[in-house]
């Protein structure tokens, strides 16, 4: 399995990005994948999630509205569209595979781990300021 993510960038509070993630190794659309981040000096926290064909998209609360996720299986790659970044959306993003098809949201009361997804990308910088 792997997963390469590319987009990040540096980029001023409200703007855009797209990110992406290319994927390998696996029948892409057999899982669900999801967006996962990690401010400097915090833990993982998650973004969003879809489903093995993308007719399920659930996003975290603080992002919805400014975060989209999306796929194309025909092209073995998942993106996350973001608009309107803030200051604190400053974090290295991983996309991950799910370890199943159905799109599932991690337990809000545990902190998101490397062990919750099956793979892991190596991530790409987003840094937004002035």
């Amino acid at each position: 399995v792997q997963l390469v993510e590319s987009g990040g960038d540096l980029v001023q509070p409200g703007g855009s990005l797209r990110l992406s993630c290319a994927a390998s190794g696996f029948t892409f659309d057999d899982y669900a994948m999801s967006w996962v981040r990690q401010a400097p000096g915090k833990g993982l926290e998650w973004v969003a999630v879809i489903n093995w064909n993308g007719g399920t998209t659930i996003t975290a609360e603080s992002m919805k509205g400014r975060f989209t996720i999306s796929r194309d299986n025909a092209k073995n790659t998942l993106y996350l569209q973001m608009h309107n970044l803030k200051s604190e959306d400053t974090a290295v993003y991983y996309c991950a595979k799910d370890r199943g098809a159905i799109a599932l949201t991690p337990d809000p009361k545990k902190e998101v781990t490397v062990s919750d997804y099956d793979s892991w990308g190596q991530g790409t910088q987003v840094t937004v300021s002035s």
